[in-house]
């Protein structure tokens, strides 16, 4: 049977949870926050992945994901609506 580690489980779910975030953010703050979320969750799988630490990789994804949000207007976001 194949054995999973526990801090695997909590990244997959902190990615799951995060990606279900992406269609939220009309307003610069809940691009911000969901920005934020995915970052932090892709920065976590790919800190554990690459053998880093998984909460900088969260750190610096959710910071980088944060300031794309914030950055970003709603006129940028090309939904195809």
């Amino acid at each position: 049977m194949l054995s999973v580690q526990k801090p695997y489980l909590v990244l997959v779910a902190a990615l799951l949870m995060s990606l279900s975030l992406t269609a939220c953010g009309n307003t610069k703050g809940e691009r911000a926050a969901s920005g934020g979320a995915i970052g932090a969750g892709a920065g976590a799988v790919g800190g554990a992945i690459m053998g880093a630490d998984p909460i900088t990789g969260a750190l610096i994804g959710g910071a980088a994901g944060a300031a794309t949000g914030a950055l970003t207007d709603e006129e940028q976001i090309d939904l195809d609506d």
